[in-house]
């Protein structure tokens, strides 16, 4: 039985759940094993990096909970875009994260597919793919509840991996860990061509290589509007991003690049796993395989609960298809689930069926929606703001400095973006995003064009 019901989702998510998205979101696998990357591009200055890019997106997040806090709605930034910068805003931004994020799904399902089928060989990857995709689907259609504390224990095994790594690796700069004497200190932050080998520019480069491992830190302002006092919880959450970037990120990374050469072919293998293994603890590999296994897992029950309510939200301003607004009795989109996942199974067909060619392509186009979605919450916060104490009002929880700091993100945002289309290691995947961003926006204009002409015919 379901009921078509376009104003109330469940409000199933408890406190600890809420509060652990929170810490999820902002917790990937590309901390455990796409770091690597990052460090090779930049060496130890990578620490320079992160910590840019973690000011950027707290900026971002403020902004994003001034408005949250005020206005909660599952459809977040979107929502706030339709109704600060115009409803095309709110229909293109809308669909482009419901993009990124249905082939997320997808990458995420194949890397830990992968991850199971080393374990179990007999059994081919993509059985392995469509299992973890189908029993994620089954949990998120069930209720809110079901993914939140899928994700409640999901992320409570990646802050304990982190935390763990961060002991481990203190005792072992201090020179206390008893497996490995040989591995201590902090020389390798300088001793391979100094703190910031190839100069500052790739330093900056730096930051366009991380700032992807944050994203995802906004989800919580979707999973708030399934809880009791949304904003509350928004407020908390937004106050607390700074902390969490500084452990989970800084504190991780700085013991990576501590404790082992930034310049060593053997980091490809990963980050975490290549200093847990230089530091001879027992089965390492298996270790970080269960965390990595844990984090896909994660980021994909994330990506189909966001996908599925961004729909949701779209279908109930009118942008998408209105089926999708039809809710269950315990209040879940279960159209919008089904829609998102079923695109989700499509990204995973094209990718095994033609490796490196359609997929690789459909995920290039992803490539600067993060920055497209940060620059377009910075527009709607100045926006709203502005209007806000036109009428005399003020937020109750607001942006610092405003309106400089908000000018700044913007500025800093388009400069990046900039960077991005003249740069030729990004300029193929930033004009993927053009590409599918004026898709996007011709649809857009083309639906509210509808809508406004029927809601002039119906006037009259």
């Amino acid at each position: 039985m379901s009921k078509a019901n376009t104003n109330h989702l469940g409000a199933g998510l408890s406190n600890r759940q809420v509060s652990m998205i929170s810490i999820a979101g902002i917790i990937g696998a590309g901390l455990f094993v796409g770091s690597a990357n990052a460090i090779a591009t930049t060496g130890p200055a990578i620490l320079i990096s992160y910590a840019m890019t973690g000011v950027l997106v707290l900026l971002v997040m403020r902004m994003l909970g001034e408005m949250a806090v005020s206005n909660p709605d599952s459809g977040s930034f979107s929502t706030y875009a339709s109704r600060a910068i115009g409803p095309w805003a709110g229909f293109t931004i809308g669909w482009l994260y419901w993009w990124f994020w249905v082939l997320v799904i997808p990458v995420e399902a194949i890397a830990g597919a992968n991850i199971l089928h080393t374990w179990f060989q007999n059994i081919p990857s993509w059985e392995f793919a469509v299992g973890i995709m189908v029993i994620l689907t089954l949990s998120n259609l069930w209720d809110v509840k079901s993914f939140g504390e899928f994700e409640f224990w999901f992320a409570l095994i990646k802050v304990v991996a982190i935390i763990a790594f961060i002991i481990i690796g203190g005792m072992a700069i201090f020179g206390v860990w008893p497996l490995a004497k040989d591995v201590s200190g902090v020389a390798n932050l300088y001793s391979h061509g100094g703190f910031m080998p190839k100069g500052f520019g790739t330093v900056l480069a730096g930051v366009l290589v991380t700032i992807f491992s944050f994203f995802g830190a906004e989800i919580v302002t979707i999973a708030a509007a399934e809880s009791k006092n949304p904003g509350d919880k928004i407020r908390q959450a937004t106050k607390l991003v700074v902390y969490r970037i500084a452990l989970f990120y800084l504190l991780s990374i700085f013991v990576v690049v501590s404790l082992v050469a930034w310049n060593d072919p053997a980091l490809k293998s990963g980050s975490f796993q290549f200093v847990l293994s230089s530091l001879h603890l027992p089965h390492a590999k298996l270790l970080v395989d269960i965390v990595v296994l844990t984090a896909v897992c994660s980021c994909m029950n994330s990506g189909l609960y966001t996908a599925s309510r961004m729909f949701y939200s779209l279908a109930c301003r009118g942008d998408a298809p209105a089926v999708g607004r039809i809710l269950s009795i315990t209040g879940v989109p279960r159209v919008a689930v089904i829609a998102s996942t079923l695109a989700g199974f499509v990204g995973c067909f094209a990718s095994y069926v033609f490796p490196g060619e359609v997929f690789s392509f459909l995920l290039s186009t992803t490539g600067a929606i993060a920055l497209v979605v940060y620059l377009v919450i910075a527009v709607s916060q100045l926006r709203m703001r502005n209007a806000l104490e036109k009428e005399g009002k003020s937020p109750e929880f607001k942006m610092w400095l405003f309106p400089g700091l908000t000018w700044l993100t913007i500025g800093i945002i388009v400069v990046v973006l900039g960077y991005m289309c003249i740069s030729p290691d990004y300029r193929p995947e930033t004009f993927a995003t053009v590409g599918v961003t004026a898709i996007m926006l011709i649809f857009s204009f083309i639906v509210t064009g509808k809508r406004s002409t029927n809601s002039n015919l119906v006037t009259e």
